[in-house]
């Protein structure tokens, strides 16, 4: 089945703004005060901030590439998922619940759609997962 054109538009829509919230803004604010103090605020170490903004620049990177074999984008698309995920149980930890708890949630929601337009758009063929 061919996708159709609006399946395309909201594939890379919500792909592009994945890209701009997980790859663009973590490298440009990942070093600023804020962004160290945010990695300090829920507990975790410096290191782990920049291990974290490599694989989210990274996975975002991998997302946009239209050619790539679709397992690597299995395990970009399972790897976010486990990003917000988690940075949803650390800020309810540290926080309790508000906007910083809900807001990977969100973001997930967005990855999701992502997810399920990539394999309307690009099809099932090659997985081979099974």
């Amino acid at each position: 089945m061919k996708a159709s054109k609006s399946d395309r538009i909201i594939y890379w829509t919500s792909t592009i703004f994945i890209f701009l919230f997980e790859g663009v803004m973590p490298a440009l604010f990942s070093q600023s005060e804020l962004g160290k103090e945010g990695v300090r605020h829920l507990g975790y170490p410096d290191y782990f901030g920049l291990a974290l903004v490599f694989f989210k620049v990274g996975g975002s990177i991998l997302l946009v590439i239209p050619n790539l074999p679709k397992r690597v984008k299995e395990w970009v698309y399972a790897g976010f998922v486990f990003d917000f995920v988690f940075a949803c149980i650390s800020h309810w930890v540290v926080d309790g619940m508000g906007f910083q708890t809900g807001m990977p949630l969100i973001i997930l929601g967005i990855l999701m759609l992502s997810y399920t337009y990539y394999h309307r758009v690009y099809g099932e063929r090659d997985l081979n997962l099974g």
